[in-house]
């Protein structure tokens, strides 16, 4: 994916050292990283429809929520590392439940 430097960048990349080049790549991959880690919420929180269904076992709805849970959570350390320290608007967007959002960085034991 190629991604088209922001026109106010472009006069700290004038010239095309190969540290500038590098920093170039690596903010397209961020911004792929990104792109790819809010798919993965978007189909959690799809998942998550199943939750009010009556025939959801309490089992199944506790692994439905650590799941979503763990995808949330990657997705905000993705977006730190983008530069993005507000997870406010990425809740809202998303539409993240509260019983997701207080799950968030909990260890779990694997079982």
């Amino acid at each position: 994916m190629t991604v088209r430097l922001p026109q106010s960048l472009i006069s700290s990349f004038g010239k095309d050292t190969g540290l500038n080049l590098l920093e170039y790549e690596l903010m397209s991959e961020r911004a792929d990283a990104l792109g790819r880690h809010g798919l993965k919420v978007e189909k959690a929180i799809v998942a998550l429809s199943v939750l009010s269904d009556p025939k959801t076992t309490t089992a199944q709805r506790e692994q439905l929520l650590n799941d979503a849970a763990d995808v949330v959570w990657a997705f905000f350390i993705q977006r730190e590392i983008c530069g993005l320290r507000s997870n406010r608007d990425a809740v809202q967007r998303y539409s993240i439940p509260k019983e997701v959002m207080a799950r968030l960085g909990i260890v779990r034991a694997k079982s």
